[in-house]
């Protein structure tokens, strides 16, 4: 997309308050297309998610057309694969993306850095699915010590649950690797390579590498579902970015719509939406994910529209107490207005705007 002159964004930013005096480069790209607001005619929405299982609502809502269903013939569906969450807030911030499903932490990251002004929350998607798989012979926490964990990225969702997990229970970690439990981070299909060459003792990970590293030999020490009330939080919401919302709110109306009619597909009919995760997964890596890891982790999670705010919020004061990010206001990061009136219309119990 050509890039507009200095003179323009300038004037783009006084007109359009969001993107880019806060980010920089939001408004580069994307001012002159239908996608990124105004003007009449077509519509495109560019949608962000995971091939993975924490995102089977977004995974079955594409591969069974259910997505564009609710979206109908007036909006054009556009969507994007990613592998982790900072790439998907940077093609929020570059205006390469309308919507996207992704994790609680860059969530919090891409509202921090863009002041509250760059994404909201317009819904949940799922819960639960993460664990702590060791060595069989660890058996209890204290033997972590002197020993390796991985994680996903440092700072990422699960880097912050194990570090403020380890804290709580009385041992050290720092951002270099060092501390009474060294933190390993690297991308979870190498950590199934180094549990099995005995290059780390454990990882804090997402299904299907919890089931993944369980298969290899590896037992589940931490179920984090244990460590929240009810056994709920947040693994998978649905964030728009705010300047998409606002200039077309029928759209991300639509968008909620589908959504809760994908996790009304997943939680009703869990075979053939394990059969769409595998296939779907196929089609975008060329192998399609075992059908029997799939079913193996599919308990592990719920799929619910409920964001589940509260674990956010305690998430980021987990965070901010192992050092790894700064205290922010959260105040309007959630609008879930479109989703309260979607469940609404259909008589099920809408969920508190936090």
């Amino acid at each position: 997309m050509r890039r507009l002159p200095m003179r323009r964004l300038v004037s783009l930013a006084t007109l359009a308050v969001v993107g880019a005096a806060t980010l920089g480069t939001a408004a580069a790209c994307g001012d002159d297309s239908e996608s990124a607001g105004g003007g009449s005619g077509p519509v495109t929405l560019r949608l962000g998610y995971f091939p993975n299982i924490t995102h089977a609502p977004a995974v079955v809502g594409v591969e069974k057309g259910i997505f564009a269903e609710k979206l109908g013939t007036g909006v054009t569906l556009e969507t994007k694969t990613f592998n982790a969450g900072p790439a998907a807030i940077e093609a929020i911030f570059s205006g390469a993306l309308d919507a996207t499903y992704i994790g609680p932490n860059p969530t919090v990251n891409a509202f921090s850095k863009s002041k509250g002004e760059a994404v909201r929350v317009v819904s949940g998607a799922a819960s639960g699915g993460v664990a702590l798989v060791v060595k069989p012979e660890i058996t209890s926490v204290e033997q972590l010590r002197g020993k390796k964990i991985a994680t996903p990225q440092l700072g990422n969702t699960q880097d912050v649950a194990i570090r403020h997990w380890l804290k709580e229970k009385g041992l050290t970690t720092t951002k270099e690797g060092g501390g009474d439990v060294k933190i390993v981070p690297q991308e979870n299909a190498q950590t199934v390579e180094t549990f099995g060459s005995g290059a780390i003792d454990g990882a804090w990970v997402p299904e299907p590498f919890v089931s993944r590293l369980v298969n290899a030999g590896g037992k589940v020490l931490v179920d984090e579902r244990d460590l929240w009330p009810d056994g709920k939080f947040v693994i998978t919401n649905l964030i728009v970015s705010t300047k998409f919302l606002k200039a077309h709110p029928d759209v991300v109306k639509k968008l909620v719509e589908g959504q809760v009619a994908a996790n009304e597909f997943v939680n009703g009919k869990p075979d053939e939406s394990q059969q769409a995760v595998s296939d779907h997964i196929g089609k975008i890596s060329g192998k399609p994910l075992d059908l029997k890891l799939i079913k193996q982790a599919w308990p592990t999670l719920e799929f619910t529209n409920d964001p589940i705010a509260s674990s956010l919020k305690t998430g980021l004061d987990h965070a901010v107490a192992v050092g790894l990010t700064q205290p922010v206001s959260l105040d309007g990061l959630y609008d879930l207005t479109h989703l309260n009136e979607v469940l609404k219309g259909q008589g099920k119990a809408e969920v508190v705007q936090p």
